[in-house]
């Protein structure tokens, strides 16, 4: 079976991503990154996921972003917005997608993974340029001309299954995958045991998803 390297955050995009490679038979290795978020209790998250899809193994690894002060994230003493915005919100890391991205690209080559899964989506979402199918398509061509094994004559292939899916269609999909959503934490501002406050533009976007595809939300809620 091929590997695969899965960036796993713990909330229901990585989730249902990981369900998705596993439904097309690789051999999963998850991706978490601690960057010193908030919401840190989406790493508790990650690791029950990834014991319920028994991965074949789940690195946490350690990248302090907790000095990219300008982002609601990674400095507490910025407020989490509470209300839609036409502008990328506050709550967009620099560099995040490319940090984490170059992460999974280096552990492919390790293990001998040629492909590559994360969840990112540009219909339902918050707005981040590093979520957009021209930015995954140009990381794509970098990694190709970055990587040993690319050099090499084996290419690394770049999945994002989720990129033109509405947060509805997500969840139906990872639902048929047996997704258990109640795991997961997409809250930007969770409490420690993953509750979420429901009030977030990350929470606005989960709930609508789960009440346009007529499933119950299994979200704990502060």
């Amino acid at each position: 079976m091929s590997k695969a390297v899965v960036l796993l955050s713990g909330g229901l995009d990585s989730a249902t991503t990981l369900a998705i490679a596993k439904s097309q038979g690789y051999t999963c290795y998850a991706l978490s990154v601690n960057y010193h978020q908030r919401h840190i209790a989406e790493l508790e998250a990650a690791k029950k996921i990834a014991t319920q899809f028994k991965v074949e193994e789940h690195k946490t690894i350690e990248m302090d972003l907790s000095w990219m002060l300008t982002s609601a994230l990674t400095n507490p003493d910025l407020k989490v917005p509470t209300e839609s915005s036409a502008q990328i919100p506050i709550t967009y890391v620099p560099a995040r997608n490319t940090l984490m991205l170059t992460l999974a690209f280096g552990w492919a080559e390790v293990i001998g993974a040629h492909d590559i899964f994360i969840g990112v989506n540009a219909v339902d979402y918050s707005g981040y340029p590093d979520c957009r199918p021209e930015y995954m398509e140009q990381f794509q061509k970098m990694a190709n001309l970055a990587t040993k094994s690319a050099v090499e004559g084996q290419t690394i292939q770049l999945h994002t299954p989720l990129i033109d899916l509405s947060k509805e269609a997500i969840i139906a999909k990872g639902v048929g995958l047996g997704v258990n959503y109640s795991l997961t934490v997409s809250c930007y501002q969770a409490d420690q045991v993953g509750r979420a406050c429901g009030v977030c533009d990350s929470c606005r976007l989960r709930q609508n998803g789960f009440k346009a595809a007529g499933i119950d939300d299994p979200t704990p809620y502060q």
